[in-house]
């Protein structure tokens, strides 16, 4: 879901994998050459969701890494079969007053152009929740550090390997 920290909890748990972090929403923006907001403008959701599908493909057959995904991605089921298919989901989750703070930080989310972002997101939220609840891990968010919040994913995510996970290979 937006707002929960997927790119900043993201980046803590490459570094403490010693993988590259990839932000789904930056390599979609570098292959369209126009932001987010301009690819729903200009195109609408129907092709921006067409084009974070193949990236999101794309990342998952490259190297191993963090992929932070927009909150709608996993919802697609092509994507959500490429995950499953080629990584490991972890759903971030949090209440939605947490998001509502983060969130109000920035205009630049497309979904949120209501005049009720609170109840979008609420709608979001019992909309994509049943979906989400299909991710492989999940880890509660709360309104602490990153870094705690990366560590409790490893440790979820040790949890469901069986194993230790981090680091993945020597930092260079």
């Amino acid at each position: 879901m937006m707002g929960v920290g997927k790119t900043t909890v993201g980046r803590r748990l490459a570094a403490k994998l010693a993988v590259p972090f990839v932000d789904a929403d930056v390599e979609i923006e570098a292959a369209a050459g126009c932001t987010i907001e301009e690819i729903f403008a200009r195109h609408g959701e129907a092709a921006f969701r067409d084009g974070e599908r193949r990236v999101i493909a794309r990342l998952l057959a490259g190297p191993v890494c963090v992929i932070a995904a927009g909150g709608g991605a996993f919802n697609d089921e092509q994507t959500r079969a490429s995950i499953r298919a080629h990584g490991i989901s972890v759903w971030l989750r949090a209440d939605l007053d947490l998001i509502m703070r983060r969130v109000g930080k920035r205009s630049n989310r497309p979904l949120l152009k209501t005049a009720d972002p609170r109840g979008t997101v609420e709608r979001l939220m019992a909309e994509r929740g049943p979906i989400y609840a299909q991710a492989d891990v999940a880890v509660d968010c709360i309104d602490g550090p990153p870094d705690a919040t990366a560590a409790r994913v490893i440790a979820a995510l040790e949890t469901w390997c069986g194993h230790p996970v981090a680091p993945l290979r020597e930092a260079s």
